[in-house]
């Protein structure tokens, strides 16, 4: 409809705005809702409490306290690769955030192979920090950078893996199809829940949330930061809005990587059939949910696009904080591992369990 109405230009810049508001809104709120409060409840605590109501402006404080600092750029460094190294880390999150589905036409892009293209677009945030590492010509970002690539690369495969379950029981690639199949799916013939992957796909799902926090070097997997360490790894002769862009892309990613899990196991921005039931007005309209993802038109299937291109974004959201939440609970209760630990962990155990799920869901996928 937008693009029937508005030229190309103007479309383009439409989608620009919401990509921006995306990436950076929900970053913005979980720094403050788990960053600032949440831990400090946990630590008993107040957090921050000047800037606004309850600390609620801190966030605006912190950015621009770091955008009037001065951007040193080290005198031995490769100036251009260090300049660009905190933009490649940030484009990885944004081209991420293109095709995740907010709803049945809410949606940057709709590829046939769109987790496929987000799997092979989260790698390019290692060379954000390779280049970073490499070009600030200091020994801790350069062991960071080190550190950050082998961990990165390690903790890939069984991201990759934990979602290949997924797409066997889906059948297809498509963000889309992933939760249609989920939403109208049946467990042993009962469908008032529908098929969330998380049932059935609860080892890949734990082994996708593990991954997650390592690609986002977030404790136990903060070995390329380590402050006790490195200072602060590949980060460490960052300063001003090029710092900002690294703590922005570090929660901004993790928000994109939650979203990207509610599709993939929590049915995305769909609600279980029971509860559309209880919505007054759309329980006609359900059976019309494959029709709204594949375009069929009619009065049925454009009422139920119409709600959940609404009701998506909240839905999508509610998943996100929840999944949020366990990444940032995790990062402030373990310690770190050590190096060795940390590579073991993904080689010898997270992989060979990801290859067995694979295994006996393919199995089953066959058998039923």
């Amino acid at each position: 409809m937008i693009a029937a109405e508005f030229p190309y230009w103007a479309t383009s810049i439409f989608k620009l705005g919401m990509a921006l508001a995306v990436v950076l809104a929900p970053a913005g709120l979980t720094v403050y809702l788990y960053l600032f409060k949440m831990v400090s409840f946990m630590q008993s605590r107040l957090g921050p409490m000047e800037a606004g109501p309850y600390g609620s402006m801190q966030l605006l404080a912190e950015v621009g306290k770091w955008a009037q600092k001065e951007d040193i750029v080290p005198e031995r460094s490769d100036e251009f690769v260090y300049k660009a190294a905190p933009y490649v880390v940030l484009l990885s999150t944004f081209l991420l955030a293109l095709v995740v589905p907010f709803g049945p036409g809410a949606q940057f892009v709709d590829f046939d192979t769109g987790i496929f293209f987000a799997l092979a677009v989260s790698s390019v945030s290692v060379v954000g920090i390779l280049m970073a590492g490499w070009a600030s010509a200091s020994k801790y970002s350069l062991m960071g950078g080190l550190r950050a690539a082998g961990q990165l690369i390690a903790y890939e495969l069984p991201l990759v893996l934990a979602v290949v379950g997924v797409v066997i029981q889906a059948g297809s690639l498509n963000m889309q199809d992933i939760v249609t199949a989920q939403t109208t799916g049946e467990i042993f013939g009962w469908g008032a829940i529908g098929n969330p992957f998380i049932i059935t796909q609860f080892v890949g799902f734990i082994i996708f949330l593990i991954a997650v926090q390592a690609e986002l070097t977030q404790t136990p997997f903060d070995m390329p930061i380590a402050e006790s360490e490195l200072v602060s790894g590949y980060m460490t002769e960052y300063s001003g809005f090029r710092f900002l862009l690294f703590f922005i892309g570090e929660f901004a990613t993790a928000n994109i990587f939650a979203f990207l899990a509610s599709v993939l196991f929590l049915g995305g921005w769909s609600v279980p059939p029971f509860v559309m039931d209880a919505i007054p007005g759309l329980a006609p309209e359900v059976t019309g949910l494959a029709g709204a993802l594949n375009g069929t038109t009619g009065a049925a299937t454009a009422s139920f696009s119409s709600w959940f291109n609404l009701l998506g974004p909240i839905v999508m959201a509610t998943k996100m904080l929840a999944l949020t939440f366990i990444v940032y609970w995790v990062r402030f209760t373990f310690p770190r591992f050590r190096e060795d630990q940390l590579q073991r962990f993904a080689w010898k155990v997270l992989i060979p369990l990801a290859l067995i799920n694979i295994t006996v869901t393919g199995v089953l996928k066959v058998v039923f």
